[in-house]
């Protein structure tokens, strides 16, 4: 997968990764102040797509993070905004809670993105490159093969690393499935950072993102971590413009609506507290087969 690519570069420090501000402009400005805090530069920070989605402020949210100077990959709903289709192209299955649910915060978005946000979520990449510590590395959204594809914690090893394949790349970091997980298979690494603009269906209010870090001897730390926000403003504000409630209410329950894309796993996994993680891919993982 080449076409509609960007590359980085040689990135020379942690990159900090997230995914889905989904019009959650207060879980976008606590991410973006925590990369200040962290003193992790814009050049060094990937957001996974899907600026705008499920919550109150898409306009400002995407005004945030132009301004924010930040790579961003296009996501479905970047996608589809940006070619002005009828619907988020989510993958949610036909005549679904998540399918009529989504329709409703589409049509907000269409109402609050204008046409210079338009023409900017259409010349987004869909993949975007970068090597640290020496690894080819890709960021996406759901799938090299599918923009809207699903890819879970519990998606078999063998489909993630014909992904990365196609991205051609040793490492990914993708959006789209809304779950924070990493996964070290056959010498590759895929991680999912999570979203900021909802919670992990987790049972708690906190958001994710994630850190890759270079270290010695070519290996590469990556960090899991939470993040708090003003989640009752962001929910409030959902009610006052007329969101969706089931998505208004997972902003501080942590518990999403009924979700028929969850596979049995994630879906045993609800209400279960994350807690922070910390993984070491190693250099010793090099010589990778395709």
């Amino acid at each position: 997968m080449t076409a509609n690519a960007h590359d980085l570069g040689d990135l020379d420090g942690p990159v900090l990764v997230f995914g889905g501000p989904y019009g959650n402009l207060e879980a976008a400005e606590a991410i973006r102040a925590d990369a200040e805090r962290l003193g992790i530069p814009p050049a060094r920070t990937i957001c996974t797509g899907d600026t705008v989605a499920y919550c109150a402020d898409p306009g400002a949210t995407v005004a945030l993070i132009r301004d924010w100077g930040i790579a961003v990959v296009q996501g479905n709903v970047e996608e589809q905004l940006g070619t002005g289709a009828a619907d988020c192209a989510c993958g949610f299955a036909p005549g679904s809670a998540c399918e009529t649910l989504a329709a409703r915060w589409y049509a907000h978005a269409e109402s609050e993105i204008g046409a210079g946000d338009r023409r900017w979520m259409a010349a987004l990449p869909r993949l975007i490159r970068f090597t640290l510590n020496g690894r080819p590395m890709a960021a996406l959204h759901g799938g090299a093969s599918r923009i809207n594809r699903w890819v879970f914690a519990s998606t078999p090893a063998a489909e993630k690393r014909a992904e990365a394949v196609l991205a051609g790349a040793d490492g990914i970091v993708a959006g789209h499935c809304g779950l924070p997980f990493v996964e070290i298979f056959g010498g590759r690494l895929w991680c999912n950072a999570g979203t900021v603009g909802l919670p992990a269906n987790d049972g708690t209010p906190r958001v994710w993102y994630a850190i890759l870090a270079p270290e010695r001897a070519g290996a590469i730390r990556i960090e899991l971590r939470p993040l708090a926000y003003d989640h009752h403003r962001a929910a409030q504000k959902m009610r006052q413009t007329g969101m969706p409630e089931g998505y208004a209410a997972a902003l501080e329950t942590g518990l999403w609506p009924p979700s028929d894309v969850l596979p049995p796993a994630e879906q045993a996994a609800t209400g279960r507290a994350l807690v922070a993680a910390c993984d070491f891919w190693l250099a010793a993982a090099r010589g990778i087969a395709a």
